[in-house]
């Protein structure tokens, strides 16, 4: 970690002590009750939210939301999801006997909204036993024993939150059936449908399309109707790869679900099954051949290319396109230097919740104009790093810092940016960003001193 990233975290554990004092009155979130599983909750069962101690600290957040207003969860999960039309948050809570439950709450307003009925993870597998890719803590994918995962996803103008895990659903240790267990709720109701796949070796599971797609992240898959929890399994032989590509049929990959099918990779670009293919839709100036998908978000997806071989800084750059998954074509286009060594791991695509603006690592994207930037030094580095963005423009992120995740724990300088004028502002060291900007809500967190996790709720300041 850098030397400006060790201060600005010493400066924010401070400022959050010296904060006791700051708050007379806090919105504690306290959501009880559950239902049978099939229903949103009775909210009779719950009380009203009530003040919090005077000792809660009181964080110091970007000029762009209000410091004095705020709701906030006292004891949050590490997963959380939102519903970015209804402006839904879901998180999970642990309940006794290894059962969890899932809570949600307004983001406009902070109260409390349905509570699901507890229930118990698969139980857990042998390491041992799982594949080696369960080990990583890619977004999307669980080993055996982790905390179960939350996403969301929306179809045909309804949105879900998705609780799954992976591993026996017995309890038998003696058995070898594994199953990823899939809880999909209503995000407005709380209506519950559970899903049990038949499974062997840890999945990758995401909801950035119409469906939920359950994966091994090359060619195993099934997709799940969130709608009616119906499971389409396609078989690899029936991948339909674009006519005259022989180099898809190597290196296969599923990516992801779009309202016209799976997208899938290969060594010469990327396509959606029975639909378009990367060759016919690449941006301007890229060698048609060299598409890479690197992150998917709901409608969108984020490639990099490689520059026609006829122009002069084929060597030296790339371009990084954003394309619209309905058609294929690109939305925004910029160029960047190559890296001096490629990453293990492309910072994942965040999109502001209308879907107007979209960054990702070093990248920033007006999708409004088709305008696009990449953020790098004169020798090609790149200090700043992008984590969040709302439907204002406002992105978030922090120089020197290691990764996304990194940014928003308080890593790195922290900065903002509006998209339509990037020009990075730098901001207090001590200031915290958001996790998310959803409803007009900057949602943000800090962890106590018995590492239990808040978040905190501030709307927008009003222009």
């Amino acid at each position: 970690m850098s030397t400006q990233g060790r201060t600005r975290r010493r400066i924010v554990r401070t400022a959050l002590a010296a904060g006791a004092g700051g708050v007379a009155l806090l919105l504690v979130l306290t959501m009880c009750g559950g239902d049978d599983g099939s229903s949103a909750a009775d909210a009779s069962d719950r009380p009203s939210p009530r003040p919090s101690p005077a000792s809660a600290p009181r964080l110091t957040v970007p000029a762009a939301y209000a410091p004095a207003q705020r709701w906030e969860v006292p004891d949050a999960s590490p997963e959380q999801a939102y519903a970015r039309a209804s402006g839904h948050l879901a998180h999970l809570e642990r309940v006794p006997q290894r059962r969890f439950r899932v809570r949600t709450l307004d983001v406009s307003t902070g109260r409390p909204g349905w509570s699901g009925q507890p229930w118990q993870p698969p139980t857990a597998i042998d390491s041992s036993a799982s594949d080696a890719r369960g080990a990583t803590d890619t977004p999307g994918q669980a080993g055996a024993g982790r905390f179960p995962r939350l996403l969301s996803v929306a179809r045909d103008g309804r949105e879900f939150f998705v609780v799954w895990s992976f591993g026996r659903t017995s309890g038998d240790h003696l058995t070898s059936d594994t199953f990823v267990v899939l809880d999909i709720y209503d995000a407005a109701t709380g209506a519950r449908r559970r899903v049990e796949l038949p499974w062997s070796g840890a999945p990758t599971v995401s909801g950035n399309g119409p469906g939920i797609l359950v994966t091994d992240g090359r060619t195993r898959n099934a997709v799940v109707d969130p709608l009616t929890g119906e499971t389409a399994r396609v078989p690899e032989n029936a991948l339909a790869h674009p006519k005259g590509c022989t180099g898809c049929r190597r290196l296969t990959e599923v990516r992801g679900v779009t309202d016209q099918g799976l997208l899938l990779s290969g060594e010469s670009g990327f396509w959606v099954r029975g639909g378009w293919y990367s060759k016919n839709v690449a941006p301007s100036g890229a060698d048609p051949l060299s598409g890479t998908p690197t992150s998917v978000a709901p409608g969108l997806l984020l490639a990099k290319w490689k520059p026609a071989k006829k122009r002069k800084d084929a060597r030296t750059h790339e371009i990084w396109a954003v394309h619209d998954t309905v058609t294929g074509k690109p939305l925004a286009q910029t160029r960047c230097h190559k890296p001096a060594i490629e990453p293990g791991e492309f910072p994942r695509a965040v999109v502001s919740p209308k879907g107007g603006y979209l960054v990702s690592g070093h990248l920033a994207f007006d999708l409004e104009r088709r305008k696009a930037h990449c953020f790098e030094e004169s020798d090609g580095s790149r200090q700043l790093l992008l984590a969040t963005v709302g439907d204002t423009g406002t992105a978030y992120g922090a120089t020197h810092a290691r990764s996304a995740a990194d940014v928003l724990a308080g890593g790195g300088i922290p900065v903002q940016l509006e998209v339509t004028r990037p020009v990075p502002q730098p901001l207090a060291p001590q200031v915290r960003l958001p996790l998310a900007d959803v409803a007009g809500v900057g949602v943000f967190s800090w962890t106590d001193a018995k590492d239990r996790l808040h978040l905190v709720g501030h709307p927008r300041v009003l222009p």
